[in-house]
């Protein structure tokens, strides 16, 4: 069964939609912003995924008789709010950052305006669009890094928790630096390459391992790759793979690569290294798997094991260290008898207060160096930044609270990628969103990119965004 997604919501947010539709003006518009706290897995920024599944699910919205007839079954919405969603296409505008932007704590990474019922039926579904594919970039880009120039393959699809989880995670990973993935339909829907070698089952399904060897090469003589670890990696595989390339080579094909998916990898690799070149094999490179993580992958290269692909499946698609990005959906302005009021969400903690107001989000490059990034500025999105802002330290827990800023580039980050009855124009090519993630990255300061205890990238707030939000606080005491 296909599923449409206009449904994929809590039930609170239609009980929600139901009473502002008894409520408040059906018109009534209002602006939400999503952004999170915290990054995953201790690091300083999290690569922006999703936003072309948000922009394609929101252009298309509207409530399927089929939809409407199950809420009218369930005997808790009105028979208005039933026709009125009946009826109900978008209507809402989309600004956002551009697709695989490395985005801090606090920043809106979309924005989402327009009638209230509307904007609030798209909180879980944006949701959970967002915060999945942006944590799987996110986790991509971090084994990426350590890989340091080694291709990196997603393998994780029988790990996934779900199909959309396996093929939307497979477009993140390439986002956040993968060159390719085991999983075929990611291959299709994206335009992705796809690929694979064998498993344990064609081994054991011949009479011994050299005779399994040479059927896989006779079928693809020009992709030969060979799992090597079903019996004895040092005693049985190589030698076989060893016999099976150099027929290959005799044939005049050219082998490909060798996998090792189990035991002292790194020592595996090493030995495997100095037989196939001891054999004439030098051509052939070295692919490891098996659970392996951003961790793995860097303690096997410290070691010097002469690897030259990885293959990433459970640790990656599932983010298992930190499998939750816990992005938020908060309402940031409200328009009232042609009004916008801007609105905010309190807390006894205070990196749970909300920014209020319609904002913009600038990244600041030296003058000097408009290729070095240095701070991020977030802003009322009407204001004009000044050549010097005096600047408040957006992180509760700062201890440099305010800070002169001069002698900065002001880039614009947030956009408008989508209004209603249009269609999205954006470019959803994961490998483009790739090229546009190094780039970005290498604006950054190295010691901000780096694993293992980021420095600390700084995110300032405008004073008037500042006072705004300190208004509301004091009027809500």
């Amino acid at each position: 069964m296909k599923m449409t997604h206009e449904l994929l919501t809590d039930m609170y947010e239609f009980s929600m939609a139901n009473g502002y539709y008894e409520a408040l003006p059906h018109d009534r518009q209002a602006r939400f912003d999503v952004f999170y706290r915290r990054v995953p897995d201790q690091g300083s920024f999290v690569i922006s995924a999703g936003l072309q599944q948000v922009l394609e699910e929101v252009s298309q919205w509207h409530f399927s008789q089929d939809d409407i007839d199950y809420l009218r079954s369930l005997h808790h919405f009105s028979d208005g709010f039933l026709d009125y969603l009946a009826k109900a296409k978008n209507e809402c505008t989309i600004t956002a950052l551009p697709e695989g932007t490395p985005v801090f704590p606090r920043e809106p990474i979309v924005s989402v305006c327009g009638p209230i019922i509307e904007a609030q039926l798209l909180e879980t579904l944006i949701l959970n669009l967002i915060n999945h594919q942006s944590l799987i970039a996110t986790k991509a880009r971090q084994i990426v890094n350590v890989a340091n120039g080694h291709s990196v393959m997603e393998f994780g699809a029988r790990r996934a928790q779900g199909p959309d989880a396996a093929t939307y995670g497979a477009r993140a990973a390439i986002i956040g630096g993968c060159d390719n993935t085991s999983n075929v339909l990611a291959g299709k829907e994206f335009n992705v390459p796809a690929v694979g070698t064998m498993a344990h089952a064609w081994i054991e399904s011949f009479p011994d391992e050299l005779t399994a060897f040479r059927a896989w090469n006779k079928i693809y003589p020009d992709t030969a790759s060979l799992l090597v670890d079903t019996y004895d990696v040092i005693h049985s595989g190589i030698p076989n793979a060893i016999t099976a390339f150099k027929e290959l080579k005799a044939q005049g094909h050219k082998p490909l690569s060798i996998r090792i998916d189990s035991g002292d990898i790194a020592q595996l690799s090493i030995e495997a290294r100095k037989m196939l070149d001891n054999a004439g094999l030098s051509e052939v490179k070295i692919t490891a798997s098996n659970a392996l993580d951003a961790q793995v992958v860097k303690s096997l290269l410290d070691e010097g094991a002469p690897l030259d692909n990885f293959g990433i499946g459970e640790k990656l698609i599932t983010s298992s260290s930190s499998p939750v990005l816990s992005g938020v959906y908060k309402m940031s302005e409200l328009e009232v008898d042609g009004k916008w009021l801007p609105k905010i969400k309190l807390s006894n903690t205070r990196e749970k207060v909300t920014l209020p107001g319609n904002k913009q989000v600038y990244r600041l490059y030296h003058k000097e160096d408009h290729h070095k990034a240095f701070a991020d500025v977030i802003a009322l999105a009407d204001e004009k930044l000044p050549e010097t802002i005096e600047a408040i330290n957006s992180d509760p827990n700062a201890v440099d609270v305010n800070v002169k800023l001069r002698n900065f580039t002001a880039q614009p980050l947030m956009q408008t990628m989508l209004k209603p009855g249009e269609k999205p124009t954006t470019n959803g090519d994961p490998f483009a969103i790739q090229h546009y993630v190094k780039e970005q990255l290498a604006y950054l300061p190295k010691t901000t990119r780096r694993l293992v205890n980021p420095s600390f990238y700084p995110v300032y707030l405008t004073p008037k965004l500042a006072q705004l939000q300190q208004k509301l606080i004091d009027q809500h005491r």
